[in-house]
């Protein structure tokens, strides 16, 4: 096969990408589409028996609301049995603060911090709920399930940062439409989803969690005029302080304690004034929106994470005792609200109506709320399932067969209605008797089991009801991403023939076969033994260890490879460790030692994933001693990162001038982050002062402003010329110069990077920050000395490996929960969705970028080895070693993790965790994705602008020659 010219490697390299992401694309929008909603509201006709097909929604708009309120009323034969509603949202409150975990009390220290809440509890005069969130555990799906009863698309995740307007029926609206006047105080997102609705409102940011007091008396500052106030009928105070603390300082922070004070004194103030002001028909409901894991963060699908709250004070009629803590779901909200206060259920509620709330009703209005709900799932079970119909093999309003059904076992749909029939058949009896004054209560009993059996069994199959994927979208997003990966490998493939064939003529060897070495072996396997784990949801939950066993096994066999070596040489020449040689292996082998020993320490500086954060590791303990040795720790990074700098710029010998000036370039930033460090940096809770603010972003100027001078001006001034030791062929001597320009401009992008990352990480990352540095240069340096001369893409491949284990070294997992929120808002005065969310992503991939942007380096030390060994220099035979394997490399390694995991989660699509291991894990594919195409085009910029530059510059002095 001919070779193929850089140009064709170019454009096809472009081609495969650009079809990659219209694949990726196409499969993310038909696998994560929307979840289908019945459009329209619930009106009058929600009150009416379903029929065969969907009921159309009655022309009620002519009617007021008060003449609304009252149709209601007589519709549902339910009496309202509250006025107003205080909804009180704490943002991130774990139930289990309030009211402990496994029918064990709260801890002690939660009591203590919100003792007038538990005397509520204690005296029965409130009534706890464990309300079980769906992920993803973010803020705004979690709203939306509380008023609208619908359990969200994963990908609200993602529209949670850009928060839309709710179109879909809930609570809000239906209060609206009976003329409610409501207020809000707190977060904004509320007035992003119903941006019409409030008389009365003053919204916070959600995402500026750096504040933690500020936010909070936003929303108290107005609480003593509402509660004086009687012109409305609910309000809303959503506290953010919480969720906030949490995620700058984690469950344990030192402002937990006095953030639950602080919410136990507005509960106080809110039930008092209940109670002075003879509020009897106002009922406080307390609820948060989802839990937060022992750092603090939320988003996934543990149970610290799922465990939210609902506090019900001033329930009519409740037993007045202290009672177990019944667990709910949060769409469970949505229907008991709407029979609390008189109003439709919203049309796509999955929740199931909390009984207990209603015991203040006769037993044949509580049977009326079942049906009603029962009434209300049948029809969202009509909309999904077309071949539910009321038949009479349904026999829904068929008089006297319902309760000759027996067990219901078949298919769905007959199961559903087996289940619907025989409680609508049970409560007809029911009447009967009541009617007539005979066995009433087992009646009652056996009508309110069966009602609790339909809508337990149709809420569950519709909360994890797997939407409709549509095929051909799937089919046209996978063929697409398989047919780039196999243009990408195949372009490899070639690639690496190629070069063989021109190093084999430069070296004199006539042969082409090429034999496979113990390395080459490994790296291939590695990819195997990864693509295998993906189908395992334990492995994926904990894939730290696979990244981290792998990364040793190949340094072990590095570490053979160095002794294998000098042992050869040891047999062939006794005297080769004297001079050169001996210096040469002296530092093969402490460069693998460096990497080995690195590498121990940060597989056990962050250890336990998602199923194991009770075990012990480095960072726990340092955590637990405080900021005395946090702080140490994080000096010593700093101080010996400068020192690898300058260490890396040794190599450099000749060129002492430019040594200097690159040096202070990264000497000035690590001055100010040192200073950061000191006056400002805390390993609880980070300083949000101005003063800080603006220090940190003096850092991003100069540090951006600084790499982007020597990019710029470096290969302009880099002298051409043949180092000792080269020929005086001219191609030779330009090539020198991009190598030594390539290598230069990649440490400052590497040094840089790190500063920038001691800034941003959580103080206790600093000490992972260096030795992902460490065992970057040091693998470097070890391939430098080695001989043979291992494969260059073996090499780049050790690089991508590296980079992927310490991602998981700095704390990062396949859940959401691990994002670091806190950090994205360093350097921010206001918040900012954009620059947010580039701080995030440069915060949670720091590692693979750090080693996508070390190629640099790389590549200039493998230009230099082949400028050394080769008797003749060829233009293409350097752009593929400098520019396509850099690039190649990491976009087929990625194309082959993307397209099997896109086929794993394709199977696993009606798998139970599809929801809480696979798609999360998948969103991380997707990012990283992202993360190897920004590297790559950083990469692949840089070398070209530095060919580009350097040849302009020969073409001029030979102009002027």
């Amino acid at each position: 096969m001919a070779a193929l010219t850089c140009t064709k490697i170019t454009l096809l390299t472009i081609a495969a990408v650009v079809i990659q992401i219209i694949g990726l694309s196409l499969f993310v929008l038909g696998f994560f589409p929307v979840k289908p909603a019945i459009s329209g509201i619930s009106g009058p006709e929600s009150f009416s028996s379903p029929v065969c097909r969907s009921a159309e929604n009655y022309n009620y708009t002519n009617h007021s609301p008060e003449e609304l309120k009252s149709l209601y009323l007589e519709l549902s034969n339910i009496s309202p049995s509250y006025d107003r509603l205080i909804l009180m949202v704490v943002d991130g409150l774990p139930a289990e603060f309030i009211l402990g975990r496994d029918d064990r009390p709260a801890q002690e220290f939660f009591r203590k911090s919100m003792p007038y809440t538990q005397s509520l509890l204690d005296k029965g005069v409130a009534t706890g709920y464990h309300t079980k969130a769906a992920p993803p555990t973010v803020t705004m799906p979690r709203l939306k399930a509380m008023v609208s009863g619908s359990v969200g698309g994963f990908l609200d995740v993602a529209l949670n940062f850009n928060t839309q307007e709710l179109l879909d029926d809930n609570l809000i609206g239906q209060f609206f439409k009976i003329g409610w006047k409501m207020v809000m105080f707190g977060d904004e997102t509320w007035l992003k989803l119903f941006p019409r609705s409030f008389a009365r409102h003053d919204g916070v940011h959600s995402f500026f969690v750096k504040d933690t007091v500020q936010v909070d008396h936003n929303v108290s500052r107005h609480l003593d005029d509402e509660l004086d106030k009687t012109d409305w009928k609910l309000l809303i105070l959503h506290y953010l302080g919480l969720d906030h603390v949490g995620h700058t300082g984690g469950r344990n922070s030192v402002l937990m304690g006095p953030k639950l004070e602080e919410m136990d004194e507005v509960i106080k103030k809110i039930h008092r004034s209940m109670i002075q002001n003879q509020l009897g028909r106002t009922l406080l409901m307390v609820v948060s929106d989802h839990g937060m894991t022992e750092n603090g963060n939320h988003g996934g699908a543990s149970y610290e994470e799922t465990d939210a709250l609902m506090l019900l004070i001033g329930l009519r009629d409740y037993d007045h005792r202290p009672t177990t803590h019944k667990t709910v779901n949060q769409v469970d909200i949505t229907p008991t609200m709407a029979l609390l206060f008189g109003v439709p259920i919203p049309i796509n509620s999955a929740g199931i109506l909390i009984a207990e709330t209603l015991k203040s009703l006769e037993g044949e209005q509580q049977l009326r709320a079942l049906e009603l709900n029962s009434w209300q799932i049948f029809r969202l079970l009509q909309a999904q399932l077309p071949d539910l119909s009321c038949s009479s093999s349904c026999g829904v309003d068929k008089d006297g067969r319902g309760s000759e059904i027996g067990e219901c076992d078949s298919n769905m749909e007959e199961i559903f209605c087996c289940l619907y029939v025989k409680a609508a058949a049970l409560h007809k009896s029911w009447k009967s008797c009541q009617v007539f004054g005979s066995n009433k209560v087992m009646d009652y009993s056996s009508a309110v089991l069966a009602y609790n059996n339909f809508l337990r069994t149709a809420s569950e199959w519709l909360s994890r009801r797997a939407t409709n994927k549509p095929v051909g979208v799937l089919t046209f997003g996978v063929t697409g991403m398989l047919i780039s990966s196999l243009v990408l490998l195949c372009l490899l493939y070639q690639l690496e023939g190629d070069v063989h064939v021109i190093e084999n003529r430069t070296s004199h060897i006539k042969s082409r076969m090429h034999k496979w070495h113990m390395d080459e072996i490994f790296a291939m396997s590695i990819v195997c033994f990864l693509v295998l784990s993906m189908g395992s949801s334990s492995l994926i939950e904990e894939e730290q260890y696979i990244w981290h066993f792998m990364t040793s096994t190949s340094n072990l066999l590095l570490l053979r490879k160095a002794i294998q070596s000098i042992s050869s040489g040891n047999t062939q020449d006794q005297v080769s460790f004297i001079g050169r040689e001996s210096k040469r292996r002296i530092i093969q082998m402490f460069s693998i030692i460096f990497v080995l020993i690195s590498g121990r320490i940060l597989r056990g500086w962050h250890q336990g994933g998602v199923n194991w954060t009770n075990f012990p590791d480095l960072s726990k303990w340092l955590e637990n001693e405080g900021t005395a040795y946090i702080k140490p720790v994080q000096l010593v990074s700093l101080l010996l990162l400068i020192t690898s700098g300058f260490y890396a710029l040794a190599f450099l010998r000749p060129r002492k001038g430019f040594v200097i000036i690159v040096g202070l370039s990264f000497v000035f930033p690590a001055f100010l982050v040192l200073q950061y460090i000191i006056k400002y940096q805390r390993s609880d809770v980070p300083e949000s002062s101005y003063s800080a603010t603006l220090l940190v972003q003096l850092i991003y100027v100069i540090i951006g402003t600084s790499t982007f001078g020597i990019v710029v001006a470096l290969p302009w001034f880099m002298p051409v010329r043949n180092p000792k030791g080269f020929s005086s062929h001219q191609n030779k001597a330009l090539f020198v110069g991009i190598a030594d320009s390539l290598y230069l401009i990649g440490l400052v992008y590497i040094i840089c990077w790190c500063l920038l990352q001691l800034l941003l990480q959580q103080p206790i990352n600093s000490a992972p920050i260096l030795l992902l540095l460490v065992q970057i240069l040091a693998s470097m340096c070890f391939s430098s000395v080695t001989e043979p001369k291992p494969n260059q893409w073996v090499e780049l491949a050790s690089l991508y490996y590296l980079g992927m284990a310490g991602h998981f070294a700095l704390g990062n997992t396949n859940t959401i929960a691990t994002i670091d929120v806190a950090g994205a808002y360093m350097g921010v005065s206001s918040h900012s969705t954009i620059l947010s969310g580039i701080l995030m992503f440069i915060i949670t991939y720091a590692a693979p970028m750090l080693a996508l942007l070390s190629m640099l380096m790389n590549i200039s030390l493998r230009s230099r080895i082949s400028l050394v060994n080769a008797q003749d220099v060829d233009l293409q035979y350097m752009l593929k070693k400098t520019l396509a394997y850099p690039c190649l490399v990491p976009l087929g390694l990625n194309s082959i993790f993307l397209v099997a995991y896109t086929t794993i989660l394709l199977l696993m699509r009606n798998h139970l965790f599809v929801w809480s291991v696979f798609s999360p894990k998948y969103m991380y594919v997707c990012a990283t994705t992202a993360c190897i195409y920004l590297g790559v085009i950083i990469v692949a910029s840089t070398v070209f602008y530095t060919y580009s530059t350097l040849g302009l510059r020969k073409m001029w002095q030979a102009k002027i020659r």
